[in-house]
């Protein structure tokens, strides 16, 4: 019943912007924190970001700070990354994330290619 479906990937040049969008439905969305995650080949999969069920409060993590953005609205069950200023080290795939009781759900993940 629970879906997280990412969307807005594809390639960038460094330097360039782009913002994922995970659309969510199966549960009640406002009650739940949300966060991006992303796994670059060879690499764990690392929180990028994640914000509270009101939107009261962000998380970023350090090589992500002050170029990504995380925001949500609550009314489309969707949350936002918006990604500026990308590096070639950005480049994964991005996964939306969904805590619900004792039960983490993914999206399918969506690819984000940063290069020249």
């Amino acid at each position: 019943q629970v879906q997280l479906v990412e969307s807005g990937g594809g390639l960038v040049q460094p330097g360039g912007s782009l913002r994922l969008s995970c659309a969510a439905s199966g549960f009640t969305f406002s009650s739940y924190a949300m966060s991006w995650y992303r796994q670059a080949p060879g690499k764990e999969r690392e929180l990028v970001a994640a914000i509270t069920s009101t939107s009261g409060g962000t998380n970023y993590a350090d090589s992500v700070k002050g170029r990504f953005t995380i925001s949500r609205d609550n009314a489309k069950n969707t949350v936002y990354l918006q990604m500026n200023s990308l590096k070639p080290e950005d480049t994964a795939v991005y996964y939306c994330k969904a805590d619900i009781a004792v039960r983490t759900y993914w999206g399918q993940g969506t690819q984000v290619t940063v290069s020249s």
